[in-house]
């Protein structure tokens, strides 16, 4: 049975982009344009793996992360984020969530900077859903 894959993302562009490697590679897209919708299905769908934006509008991937790894029954499903954002950046927000009393958060499974290529993508894809 084909594998589910939540994109998170609020570029349309990206989203149309993520979902023909997603389908190409044999996934079933599941999109969401924010953090907020992001989250909600996740819960309806409990996807394979999530693919993660961090600048996004209503609720940030930043915190949407942060949410997912503090959830026992989401903390299980790989992320990959995939954003503009330097890696670096990411991981000192996340430490700086913790400096406010937040749990401390394990790494993503992978972090991609846009812009990304197919290739790279399916790669680490195939990699962590085998």
């Amino acid at each position: 049975m084909a594998k589910k894959v939540l994109n998170v993302e609020d570029d349309p562009d990206i989203r149309t982009f993520v979902t023909t490697v997603l389908e190409e590679n044999g996934y079933i897209p599941i999109m969401a344009k924010d953090g907020e919708e992001g989250t909600k299905k996740v819960k309806e769908e409990k996807p394979d793996l999530i693919i993660l934006d961090i600048l996004m509008p209503k609720e940030s991937g930043i915190k949407m992360y942060h949410e997912l790894k503090k959830d026992p029954s989401l903390k299980d499903i790989p992320v990959v984020m995939l954003s503009g954002v330097a890696k670096r950046t990411f991981l000192r927000s996340q430490v700086a969530l913790t400096e406010f009393g937040d749990e401390t958060v394990p790494e993503p499974e992978a972090y991609l900077e846009k812009p990304v290529e197919a290739e790279d993508l399916a790669e680490i894809l195939k990699k962590i859903l085998g």
